[in-house]
């Protein structure tokens, strides 16, 4: 059965041209953007996202690509992702005014500096869990190291759960997303990818190391899933 994107619908765009031309502007994008993902990854929303409640959550993934957050976004109902924030590199996302207008009015971004504290940055994401779910990478960088299935996850996420700990924590697996926008490539590679979502976590008051190996733990396992499917 072929699974279809949850794009807006031609009364969204209706109602959105009417308020204002920005607005209206921002949901054809998303709209466009629906169809160019799946066109270009071949990617199916999974039904544990499809079916996801409007609780705020925090997804979080590997990390190959500037296209990551994109994948997950988009197979989120409408309803939903407009309620959902991913947390990307200030730096990238300002460096013109293309990716400006969609960090802040397509994607609502919360655009974290590497220059600045870490606290700062904290505060930031804790303050967008308040009204939005994020999607986040806590890895910190792009994985380059094909031998390497995860990096060591930074210590942002830990933080995080320990400040919001009745927020849900979804682990999500992103398959052969690198190969799609390798690092210094600006143009997308057709090729096809697959999100696995695992199971829930919650911040149980472990310790920072606990934690982390916890949240790994869950996110390797859909790693596996996808090995285990692949062999049969």
């Amino acid at each position: 059965m072929q699974v279809k994107f949850d794009a807006p619908n031609k009364t969204n765009l209706i109602k959105a041209k009417r308020k204002n031309m920005k607005e209206f502007l921002a949901a054809a994008l998303d709209f466009i953007l629906c169809r160019i993902t799946i066109f270009i990854t071949g990617v199916r929303p999974p039904q544990e996202l499809l079916n996801i409640g409007d609780g705020t959550k925090i997804y979080y993934a590997n990390h190959a690509s500037h296209g990551d957050f994109l994948l997950i976004f988009v197979s989120l109902p409408y309803r939903v992702r407009k309620r959902v924030r991913p947390v990307a590199a200030a730096e990238y996302w300002q460096g013109g005014p293309v990716r400006r207008f969609l960090a802040k009015n397509v994607f609502n971004m919360v655009l974290i500096s590497r220059r600045k504290d870490p606290l700062e940055a904290l505060t930031q994401m804790s303050e967008a869990l308040r009204t939005h779910s994020l999607i986040i990478f806590p890895e910190g960088t792009r994985k380059m190291n094909d031998d390497l299935a995860l990096q060591p996850f930074k210590s942002g996420i830990f933080r995080l759960a320990q400040q919001c700990p009745d927020v849900p924590l979804v682990p999500v697996w992103i398959k052969n997303a690198r190969n799609v926008l390798p690092k210094g490539f600006f143009v997308p590679i057709p090729l096809l990818c697959e999100l696995i979502v695992g199971e829930e976590i919650f911040y149980g008051g472990e310790g920072k190391g606990e934690f982390l190996q916890k949240a790994q733990d869950a996110l390797l396992a859909m790693s596996e899933t996808q090995n285990d499917k692949t062999k049969a």
